[in-house]
């Protein structure tokens, strides 16, 4: 696993680097230290992970990230912060982060890699916990801040009436392949590891 570390503090980076190479299967290509380096070590390097702050200066984590995913949608950027903002969480499931994980946790971090390398989305349990707070705060949340499409909504509304994987499927019209798949990215971009917390929260957050 090759991983790219941007991080505004060296000594951060450096005890990053460490970290994760003592783990003895991830090997740290480049250390960089705001969004420009990021943009420039990820076009040149090409990592299978982007391990990245997001308050640097010049440019942000976040600002890099988007930039980044526009040009490179298959991108795996993580983030590591000492931030639990609201706002800045928002984003980096907006923009389509896999990760987002705080600096206290540091125990976390070669888990967390690992984790987004095999494909899955990690978000830390302060951070999860906090995301159905700030999506009940309106009922009207604008789902598409998360990245949750039109279809990805319907989805979720058909989970809350109670229909099954086939019975979804028959009413869109779908594969029930494809409807498993869709509920698996959609529990994903919320942090949920259960079908039934789609349900709680349509009932919470969605319903008129």
């Amino acid at each position: 696993m090759n991983i790219l570390i941007i991080d505004d503090d060296r000594l951060v980076g450096i005890s990053l680097k460490t970290i994760i190479e003592s783990s003895g299967n991830i090997m740290v290509s480049c250390i960089g230290y705001n969004g420009f380096d990021a943009i420039k070590q990820y076009d040149a390097i090409q990592p299978d992970i982007l391990l990245m702050d997001i308050r640097m200066e010049t440019m942000t984590g976040l600002d890099a990230g988007e930039q980044i995913l526009k040009a490179h949608p298959d991108a795996k950027i993580l983030y590591l912060t000492t931030f639990a903002d609201d706002e800045y969480i928002i984003r980096a499931l907006k923009i389509g982060a896999k990760g987002y994980i705080l600096k206290q946790d540091f125990e976390s971090i070669v888990p967390a890699l690992s984790a987004v390398y095999a494909g899955q989305s990690v978000f830390g349990e302060d951070i999860v916990a906090k995301i159905p707070g700030f999506l009940s705060q309106n009922k009207k949340t604008d789902l598409s801040d998360f990245g949750i499409t039109e279809k990805e909504t319907e989805i979720i509304s058909l989970i809350a009436d109670g229909l099954s994987n086939r019975e979804i499927a028959g009413t869109l019209y779908l594969s029930e392949g494809t409807i498993r798949n869709a509920i698996s990215v959609i529990m994903d971009k919320l942090g949920f590891k259960r079908r039934t917390q789609l349900a709680i929260f349509y009932y919470k957050n969605m319903q008129e």
